[in-house]
């Protein structure tokens, strides 16, 4: 099965090249971090939907979309610098998914598992940006 990503692949325009050590990015869709923030952050939606405790599902889901959407945002920037810029708050805000996290395990909004796996996945989101803002760095 096709994700939306792949269906409308072929339709999206190249704005923008960032060099990496080893490869060529063309679009923030590319971006292996905003794909796994993506993934986080569809997971948190799904989780959280039927959620009544509105305050808290609200600020989770805003904190995981700050990851892809900063991704994005300082990708079509232009500017390496402005880029990092942007790398830095989506890791800032992985940080903050993760202590979301935290409480709801402690309030049982989650299960253990699914703490575990949503908790693995921002950690190894977060590596990735550590990993790009490196091979941004001057």
């Amino acid at each position: 099965m096709r994700t939306l990503f792949e269906s409308i692949k072929s339709k999206v325009y190249k704005v923008r090249k960032v060099t990496t050590t080893s490869m060529k990015i063309d679009k923030f869709e590319d971006i292996v971090a905003w794909q796994k923030a993506n993934e986080l952050t569809l997971l948190i939606y799904k989780t959280f939907r039927s959620s009544k405790d509105f305050g808290f599902r609200d600020q989770i889901q805003r904190a995981s979309v700050s990851i892809m959407n900063n991704i994005a945002e300082g990708f079509e920037r232009r500017g390496d610098k402005e880029f990092k810029h942007f790398l830095f708050i989506a890791k800032g805000s992985c940080g903050e998914v993760r202590s979301m996290l935290y409480l709801a395990l402690s309030l049982e909004y989650v299960t253990k598992e699914q703490y575990l796996k949503y908790y693995a996945l921002s950690t190894e989101i977060s590596r990735l940006l550590s990993g790009f803002i490196k091979t941004l760095s001057p």
